[in-house]
């Protein structure tokens, strides 16, 4: 009987469907195991045999704990909302809703031919009402919501309240925004609804500020610093720059300490831990305040501008020779002079053509301007120029710093750049140590400082700037607060309208508030969002519902926001919705939630280390304060799965260009190229002579290029199939407008260059899994993914190598078909098959135990092998053979384990007991050598002694052979190694 595998895994896969063989329960007396991948985006694309990596690893995974006894939890669904869907929306006018549904079907199917274990019945969807009404919920709470630093948590924004009317703001310790202003319980119980909104939205974890951006005029919407490339945007490479809008944003920054915490705690891969401790940006050191200087005279009332700046090392103050400030604060274009403004300007103009992530890289590019300004120096009493310069971040720290040329590399840079003042204060005079430790010493100038260590210089300046009122010590943060606005259609709409200004939540009960339906999904032509487009879109208050735009009246109807969330919104609590996907009332069940606590196994990529997982890790840590989720962190182990990398094909080309009119007769045109294709190691000049110009004078140049050729026209000896080739669209500008083109052969075919590089559609290296799954089958495809190498490791694929996985499979097919016919022997097990079988347990769950899956199918290549030899034929050996393979090749092994007479799936069948005693030797075949020449080889029980086996030796008929009655001179015997006859 042959191994058809199309028929096989078709037949499994429906069967595991219609018995919903993998649906969880949420309750259960086995111990839990909740395995989760990272969701995908479903594009258009589809996925490609790079993509499933992580899946096969997580499957085989929570394959093997059912297998174990474990209530098993390994749900999927889709992150479906997203810029891509609506920008195929813009250029199609097709509904980001049907695009996204087609995309999500392909996925599907795509999915279910690889024989996922994935419980299908709590599949989610970003963009579907009955999820992203508990997104929208989540915000309305986040609203809602202060965070308490005296607990060190988030409470409701009734404490808060509560505090005011009692104290006012005496006893509030808050993270809140810098210019709140003291009050009374008498002054807030005075204040109008609208003056304790405005109080309020200083303290709420999300809130309205108009904030510094990344603009893409293109898209028409702000984009994440993970979304520009280079300064363009990631999605169809359009310019961003920089400007401030009124943003919604999340009060991340208030978790800062608790996520650098909360690290120690979770066994992720320590680079990811380590990319978010550096985002954070943990760092100690002082606040220090310079007044601007001004010569025009202030009223009674009127405070001079200060530049408030952090730095590390306060100590270094005496270096300080000018001040850069970021070219968006906002201070610039206050103090910036008459003389210097065109230049300032200027200056700011091009600054916001860069994104943050290209000015934090470049390090080699200096460029400033000079605001015409000056600072005081606090201690000197020295004007300090002050710059402008985009090496100063205003998302980052205050926004400015204070520049000490002689110990910073990059304020040196730019201090020799501009010919400012660079001092040398670390050549200075001792100072007691006593007058360091009891602070009884006053900083009079630089030398006080310069001769102490670091920590003692630093302690006694903060010290000092305490005292006399300029500087505090301050523990800072880089992590910034979020930003939660996008000027986008295709997202979760917020729930909230608009009254006299201040933004207004819509209660739970009404929730969700729909996206509407627009005519367009482009920004309005007065530059509001694209649901400034839509008709029905305000919220009516003596309704409750959203209705005509044309009943605002600002009475009981009024505006709802225009913005979407971002993409992160939905998949930052989405691993929580799978524990009660269907509950349409709350985003999971109390029950629920206790019963599942957390993902105990997460695969993805490490690309998500500073978005998804850490926005995941805060949204998770807010609703553990509230008391919604049991647990702080939502997931114990992290496996970042390598990538598995494309074999892209290149095609060499050059265009010959004519630059002078031709002599004699060659029929040439000269106003046209020729296009030459050619193997790298061509002489492309002698080619040009010998075949165009000859005895000629005529002139040419010669342009060289390289460019990506789809795989699909390259077979496995690099051979380019040029007629396909040639009929692609893709490649018609190559051939237009030239005079002839030519091939430069290799035995007649055309060899193409091959470099391993990141698969990708716009590279044109993409394998299509679908085109596997029909040629080798899935388990095919699986156990290949995993053979490739380690998990975490990326690897190039290459469709040859599939074939092995392939030939193993077929001669697991053949192992079982032999044994009596598929039907199996009762019979007792040999030893030899015994330790095989117990070998390969042993191997096995080790493997799995410890993410090995590339050593394991190796392990089974020989154990089959093995058993192949041993003829084995046994159902005590074959049956939990099949167990052991199982979650790697899931469909070949349910159609053995039914051929061997079983009735229920194998995906419920017990793992196999590994017993030692199986692999403990009983016996030992010696050699027998005679004068160290090995003369035969003899079996003996291990627990002989010496003399024992001396005595079996001499009496076999072999060894009488070979002495011929002669008497050895010596018997030389190592008990369980060594037997020697010396004659």
């Amino acid at each position: 009987m042959e191994y058809n595998f199309n028929e096989i895994e078709a037949k499994w896969q429906k069967y595991w469907a219609e018995n919903q063989t993998f649906k969880a329960e949420n309750t259960s007396d086995k111990p839990k195991f909740y395995a989760l991948d990272m969701f995908p985006y479903p594009s258009g694309a589809g996925l490609h045999v790079g993509h499933p990596l992580g899946y096969i690893a997580s499957d085989i995974f929570a394959r093997y704990k059912r297998h174990k006894g474990f209530n098993v939890l390994h749900p999927q669904g889709y992150d479906s909302f997203g810029l891509p869907a609506e920008q195929y929306a813009i250029q199609t006018g097709q509904h980001p809703a049907v695009t996204t549904e087609t995309n999500i079907n392909t996925y599907r199917k795509q999915l279910d031919k690889i024989g996922f274990s994935f419980d299908w019945s709590r599949e989610i969807r970003t963009s579907t009402p009955e999820y992203y009404k508990h997104t929208q919920w989540i915000f309305t709470e986040l609203f809602n919501a202060w965070y308490n630093k005296a607990a060190d948590k988030a409470e409701k924004i009734d404490s808060l309240i509560a505090l005011f009317e009692a104290d006012g703001t005496e006893n509030v310790n808050a993270v809140c925004d810098e210019e709140v202003v003291d009050f009374t319980a008498s002054d807030w119980n005075a204040f109008s609804d609208v003056e304790k909104q405005q109080v309020l939205s200083k303290y709420r974890l999300t809130y309205l500020s108009e904030t510094e951006v990344n603009w893409c005029p293109a898209l028409g919407t702000v984009l994440a610093n993970d979304e520009i490339i280079n300064g363009l945007s990631e999605r169809g490479g359009h310019p961003v720059v920089r400007k401030k809008m009124m943003q919604w944003s999340m009060r991340i920054a208030a978790y800062a300490q608790r996520l650098l915490d909360g690290l120690s705690t979770i066994d992720w891969p320590q680079p990811l831990k380590d990319a978010q401790t550096n985002w954070i940006g943990r760092s100690q050191g002082a606040s220090v305040k310079f007044k601007v200087f001004s010569e025009e005279p202030r009223t009674n009332n009127q405070q001079p501008a200060t530049i408030e700046v952090f730095t590390t090392r306060p100590d270094t103050i005496f270096g300080v020779t000018f001040m850069t400030l970021a070219p968006e604060h906002e201070l610039v274009s206050q103090i910036v002079t008459d003389e210097q403004k065109e230049q300032v300007e200027a200056y700011i103009q091009a600054t916001a053509k860069r994104s943050e992530r290209d000015r934090m890289a470049d390090v080699k590019t200096i460029s400033g301007a000079f605001t015409g300004a000056y600072a005081i120096h606090p201690f000197t009493g020295e004007n300090i120029p002050i710059w402008i310069g985009d090496y100063v971040l205003a998302s980052y720290g205050t926004g400015a710093v204070m520049a000490v040329p002689c110990g910073d590399q990059r304020d040196y840079d730019f201090a020799k750049h501009f010919g400012i003042e660079i001092k040398n204060i670390f050549e200075g005079v001792d100072i007691s140590e006593s007058a360091c430790e009891d602070k009884t010493a006053k900083i009079a100038n630089s030398d006080f400082l310069s001769g102490l260590n670091v920590n003692k210089a630093t302690k006694l300046a903060i010290y000092e700037m305490e005292q006399r009122g300029f500087g505090k010590g301050k523990i800072n943060y880089r992590l910034r607060d979020a930003v939660f606005s996008r000027q986008r259609y295709w997202g979760e709409p917020f729930p909230v309208y608009y009254k006299d200004g201040m933004p207004q939540m819509i209660d739970k009960e009404h929730l969700p508030i729909l996206l509407p339906e627009v005519e367009k999904y482009l920004p309005t032509e007065d530059g509001q969002p694209p649901l400034g487009n839509a008709e029905v879109w305000a919220w009516d208050c003596a309704t409750a519902e959203v209705v005509n735009c044309d009943k605002i009246d600002h009475k009981t109807v009024f505006p709802l926001e225009l913005n979407t969330m971002p993409g992160w919104a939905g998949s930052s609590w989405y691993f929580n919705r799978y524990m009660d996907a269907n509950n349409a009332d709350e985003f999971a069940s109390k029950e629920a939630l206790d019963y599942w606590k957390e993902v105990d196994l997460y695969l993805g990529g490490s690309e998500h280390a500073t978005g998804h997982l850490l926005y995941a890790r805060f949204w998770q840590k807010f609703l553990y304060d509230l008391n919604y989720v049991p647990v702080e962190e939502f997931a114990k182990k992290l496996i970042n799965q390598g990538m598995i990398l494309g074999t892209s094909a290149f095609i060499h080309y050059a265009i010959i260009h004519f630059t002078s009119p031709s002599t004699g007769n060659i029929a040439i045109d000269t106003k046209r190229p020729i296009l030459v294709f050619y193997s790298k190691n061509t002489d492309l000049k002698k080619y040009v002579q010998d075949n165009f110009i000859k005895d000629s004078d005529l002139e040419y140049t010669i342009e060289d290029f390289k460019r990506h050729v789809d795989v699909v026209y390259v077979n496995s000896s690099d051979e380019l199939n040029i007629k396909e080739f040639e009929s692609d669209s893709k490649y018609s500008d190559l051939f237009s407008g030239v005079f002839e083109f030519s091939y430069l052969l290799e035995n007649d075919k055309y060899i193409t260059t091959r470099e391993v590089e990141k698969m990708s559609k716009s590279k044109y290296n993409v394998v299509n899994p679908d085109s596997i799954c029909e040629e080798y089958g899935a388990d095919s495809l699986r156990l290949f993914e995993m053979f490739l190498g380690p998990l975490e490791q990326s690897k190039p694929w290459n469709t040859a190598g599939i074939s092995g996985v392939h030939s193993f499979l077929k001669k697991l097919w053949r192992l079982y078909a032999n044994a009596n016919d598929f039907k199996g022997d009762a019979g007792e097990p040999s030893k030899e098959e015994l330790k095989v079988l117990h070998k390969t347990i042993k191997k096995v769950q080790e493997d799995i135990e410890n993410f090995s899956f590339n050593t394991s199918v190796s392990t089974f290549m020989i154990a089959v092998n093995e058993l192949g030899a041993l003829k084995c034929t046994k159902k005590e050996i074959l049956e939990p053979l099949l167990i052991l393979i199982s979650p790697y090749a899931p469909h070949i092994t349910e159609e053995l384990w039914s051929k061997l007479g079983n009735n229920q799936s194998i995906a419920t069948a017990p793992f196999p007991v590994f017993e030692p005693s199986h692999l403990v030797e009983s016996a030992k075949e010696y050699p027998v050598s005679f004068n160290g020449k090995m003369r035969f080889k003899l079996e003996l029980p291990l627990d002989l002694s010496a003399k024992e086996i001396e005595d079996i030796v001499m009496a076999h008929e072999k060894t009488q052979d070979q002495l011929q009655g002669r008497t050895p001179k010596k018997v030389i015997i190592v008990p369980g190694k060594i037997i020697n006859i010396v004659g």
